[in-house]
């Protein structure tokens, strides 16, 4: 039963991490500031089905895609580990690093906002996907698959209560408050990210010296 909460309380702390809802909600409030309620709340749902979608379709897909590409798992803890740190070291600095596409004017970017960037990269980012992929080719068990697949519906669920309450948490926060609570995820983040990078590269390494 432990091992079973350590999982889950593991693939719970990376998702979020890399989702970060409280990066998103700032980009959701600017981009739908010029819309009513009800299309600001079709914009959140479309968007967290869309990035549940996706990333549901890369866990499911990992170990094909591992096998077409002949992937190793250790490869992408240490590729993953270094995008974690990365994007850690950026929330670190309290610097939002996802941003809009350029060359769209403000109508055209919002009409499809939900898909991009929304969805993609924001909510469902490298980071999101890379996580993903990984635990679920270390879940080794049927059970630790369900609690995997549980535990990113429940992310999705709470990313959208987040990005519906979002105007109201950013008059709350502050500037100061989301660069703070960023900063702390960041740290979690890089925490995280070392996790993975030695996780993959100890076996590499035993596998190397045993030659």
């Amino acid at each position: 039963m432990n091992t079973y909460f350590d999982f889950a309380l593991l693939a719970f702390t990376s998702l979020f991490t890399m989702v970060n809802p409280l990066g998103v909600i700032p980009v959701y409030g600017s981009l739908t500031s010029s819309m009513s309620t009800t299309e600001a709340r079709g914009v959140a749902f479309k968007a967290v089905f869309t990035a549940l979608m996706i990333t549901l379709i890369f866990a499911f897909t990992g170990e094909f895609l591992f096998n077409f590409f002949q992937i190793s798992v250790n490869s992408l803890r240490v590729v993953g580990g270094v995008i974690f740190f990365m994007t850690g070291y950026d929330m670190l600095q309290a610097r939002l690093i996802r941003t809009k596409s350029d060359g769209e004017t403000e109508h055209q970017y919002a009409s499809d906002i939900a898909i991009t960037p929304l969805a993609i990269p924001m909510i469902c980012g490298p980071g999101a996907i890379t996580v993903s992929i990984v635990l679920m080719s270390d879940s080794t068990e049927i059970t630790q698959r369900i609690i995997l697949i549980a535990v990113i519906v429940f992310v999705m669920v709470l990313t959208l209560l987040f990005l519906l309450s979002g105007r109201k948490i950013l008059k709350a926060l502050g500037e100061s408050g989301s660069k703070v609570l960023m900063r702390i995820m960041g740290l979690i983040v890089m925490v995280i990210a070392v996790e993975f990078l030695f996780a993959g590269l100890k076996p590499m390494v035993k596998e190397l010296l045993s030659k």
